[in-house]
């Protein structure tokens, strides 16, 4: 039975769901709401969450010595090998159950967070192996764009235009140039894995795929968008407003891919112009000072149209035809 925010509300009015108050994240940070809503919907389903960590934003500000904010089993592991922690602690698992220490019946989830240092760049790798050697683990990424705990570099998931301290917007160039690379269709290709996107400003929507994560026989890597108000220049009120600009705009399509079966789970009609997410945040203003900025809003305008507009083929096309 598919949980409900009612049902939520009264579970955990009282306690907190496998994080506490009172960690350092900046105010406004999605990063903590990603975390709960994975971990509120584990426990909710039965599940004892296990987590790893990988070095970041949220390691750094949830975990500073001698006090951390976790109340479930924790690991904090480097940048790239977060993933090769969290199979092994699901490999000892089961090691554990086949000889009867741990109750077999008993329910776990394994849960790795990470960053794009952790995940896009420095722990692909990692993932990568993890993820094809089918341990049943569910990866979040919170996708906030650039390695912000180390002050606004330039990641693999930097868009274009956006002013970062390694790729800046300047007068020779608009920043960075590349596109934000896709790493969701690179976890859709090892096959047999459940991959999504998630936001949080579609919470029901989030929760409804870590249910599917939970139930799914094997890895799933999850993709939550991840505003960083202090380098996107955005007010700490505003992560939600952001995050739903993001899918009303198609910058941030929301969709899953399940053993290859794509489907869009929540269809956009009439999206808004790009210009709208670029305008509303800071990181792009030097972008938008430049003369050939309408060039580049435009590059990108016809990159989220076109990729939106795959995945509805998509969509279509694999419909009822799983690899497995």
């Amino acid at each position: 039975m598919p949980l409900n925010a009612i049902e939520l509300a009264k579970l955990f009015h009282d306690k907190n769901p496998g994080m506490t108050q009172g960690h350092r994240m900046c105010p406004g940070c999605a990063a903590p709401n990603v975390v709960r809503f994975a971990l509120m919907t584990a426990i909710a389903k039965g599940y004892e969450p296990v987590v790893g960590l990988a070095t970041g934003c949220l390691e750094v500000s949830t975990t500073i010595y001698p006090y951390t904010s976790w109340n479930v089993p924790y690991i904090h592991n480097a940048f790239e090998n977060v993933a090769a922690t969290i199979s092994g602690v699901e490999t000892a698992y089961r090691a554990l159950v086949k000889k009867g220490e741990i109750d077999k019946d008993k329910k776990y989830a394994f849960f790795a967070f990470g960053g794009d240092g952790g995940t896009y760049d420095i722990g692909l790798q990692s993932l990568s192996g993890a993820v094809e050697r089918g341990h049943k683990f569910i990866y979040i990424v919170y996708d906030n764009e650039g390695y912000m705990n180390t002050g606004n570099q330039r990641s693999g998931a930097t868009p274009p235009g956006s002013d970062t301290t390694t790729a800046p917007v300047g007068k020779k160039l608009p920043g960075k140039l590349q596109l934000k690379k896709n790493l969701v269709e690179i976890m859709a290709a090892h096959e047999n894995v459940y991959v999504a996107t998630v936001s949080i400003s579609e919470p029901m929507d989030f929760m409804k795929k870590i249910e599917k994560a939970l139930e799914f026989d094997g890895p799933s890597f999850i993709a939550a968008y991840s505003p960083c108000v202090r380098f996107w220049r955005v007010n700490d009120d505003k992560s939600v407003e952001v995050s739903r600009l993001a899918i009303e705009t198609l910058y941030w399509p929301l969709y899953e891919v399940e053993r290859g079966v794509y489907r869009v789970t929540k269809k956009i009609t009439n999206p808004k112009p790009v210009a709208e997410y670029i305008k509303a945040q800071g990181r792009f203003k030097p972008l938008l000072s430049r003369p050939d900025a309408q060039e580049i809003i435009d590059e990108l305008q016809e990159y989220v149209k076109i990729r939106y507009e795959r995945l509805l083929a998509l969509e279509e096309v694999t419909k009822d035809k799983p690899i497995r």
